[in-house]
This record gives structure tokens, sequence and C-alpha cells, in this order.
């Protein structure tokens, strides 16, 4: 357990912040989630959120007790301003920046900001994400000096202390494949090959290794990539 005893997990229902969550349940006394539905084509994640949540319930008898309530808050704006790859049937490629047309401008400032405020009046001291600079698309919003930057802003704007915590930052998707096994054996692996959604598409008709995905796009790609160098290690 750590100082803090309270934090709230920005949890889509991938891999990355399924592995978030039970990081947290690992490690504080209560946690929360919070969601956005932004308009994303991959909608499915909203459904397997509540799925993640209720298999981790089940899996220990602490997650169960530490896990609370669970917020979905709707984020039209985000694609109102503009149609990327992720709120668009668009086909995924580089943008004229350099950047893939996945990113979604403002996406984990806005997140962050309205996480924060939900830390705020549930007492919570700790904002858990799964940003990373290690297996990511580029996105500026995802770096850690990004994140600094903004854990300063809300600790003064909310007038409290606040800390972004970023487990996954400087690890690579087969090494979150290793924390999931370290904390819960293959069954805990099972859980979130079987339950998170991590296909930018929404595909879930078809059943990989790895998990769901139509395994053509960056985020399939990813996932694949890091369970076959994780498999390759054991």
């Amino acid at each position: 357990m750590t100082e803090h005893t309270k934090a709230i997990v920005l949890f889509s229902g991938g891999q990355d912040s399924s592995i978030c969550l039970i990081s947290a349940l690992e490690r504080f006394e209560a946690v929360e989630t919070i969601g956005f539905d932004y308009g994303q084509r991959h909608r499915i994640e909203l459904t397997q959120r509540q799925r993640v949540r209720d298999a981790l319930a089940a899996f220990k008898p602490e997650y169960k007790e530490r896990l609370g309530e669970d917020q979905l808050i709707p984020v039209p704006s985000l694609s109102a301003l503009g149609d990327t790859a992720m709120t668009a049937e668009t086909e995924i490629e580089i943008g004229k920046a350099g950047l893939p047309n996945t990113f979604v401008p403002g996406r984990n400032l806005v997140f962050l900001a309205l996480a924060g405020a939900l830390a705020w009046r549930r007492g919570a001291g700790v904002l858990v994400g799964g940003m990373c600079e290690t297996d990511f698309s580029g996105y500026p919003d995802c770096r850690r000096n990004t994140l600094d930057a903004q854990e300063r802003a809300l600790a003064l704007g909310l007038d409290m202390e606040l800390t972004i915590d970023t487990p996954l930052m400087y690890i690579d998707k087969a090494a979150t494949w290793q924390m999931a096994y370290d904390w819960g054996g293959d069954a805990l692996v099972e859980l979130v090959v079987e339950h998170s959604h991590t296909c930018y598409k929404g595909d879930r008709s078809r059943r990989h290794d790895w998990g769901y995905g139509c395994g053509e796009c960056p985020a399939c790609e990813l996932r694949a990539a890091g369970w076959e160098k994780w498999q390759a290690s054991r």
C-alpha cells in the first residue's frame, strides 16, 4: 500500500487501463473508476469496461472490497471539434504533422481535468492513467513531461495534493502482460485477454491468443507484438 489511500483510475476498458486498474487495486485501499464517452468508433470498450470491473471483483476478495463506484462521463465536444480515425469511419494513416489520425487533440488533457474534479469531490489524492512513452503512437499528451505540467496545474487549480500516477510509462506491452501475470498468474492474464478491448475498429468478432480485434489496426498490432514478445520470454 502507498501513503495515499484512494485513487481514481482513468479506465477505458482496454489492455493498458485494465492493467492500471489491477495495479491500483493492488496498491490502494479504495479505488474508483472514471470513463468517457466521446463518440469513439470502438464503442464496444464502454461495454467491456463493466465486464472487466465485474471480472476483477470476482477474481480476488480484496479487489471486490477495494473497488468502488464507476463514473461514465459524456464528452461529445471531442468529436464535434473535428473527425479523427477514433471518432469517424476513416482509414488510419499518418497525418501531415507526423501524428497518426487516431490522435484526438486534447483528449487526455480533458480526461485528466474531469478526473481531477472527481478526485476533489471523492477525496482521492491520485489519478492513475495508462499513458506510456514506450509503446505509443507519438501522442504528445501521453508524454510524462505533459503529465507533470498538468499534475501541477490540477494541484494548483483544485488547491489539493494530487498525483498523476502512470505505472506503464516506461515499459512496453510485453512488460504489461508480465505485470498481470505477477499479480495473478495465467488466470489474471486470461481475464485481461478475454474481457479487455483495444482494437480501434471495435472488432470483437475475431479471437486471437492476445484477445479480440481486427488484428490489423495499430492498437491490435501493438497488443499482438507485446503478447508474442512476452510469450517468447517465458
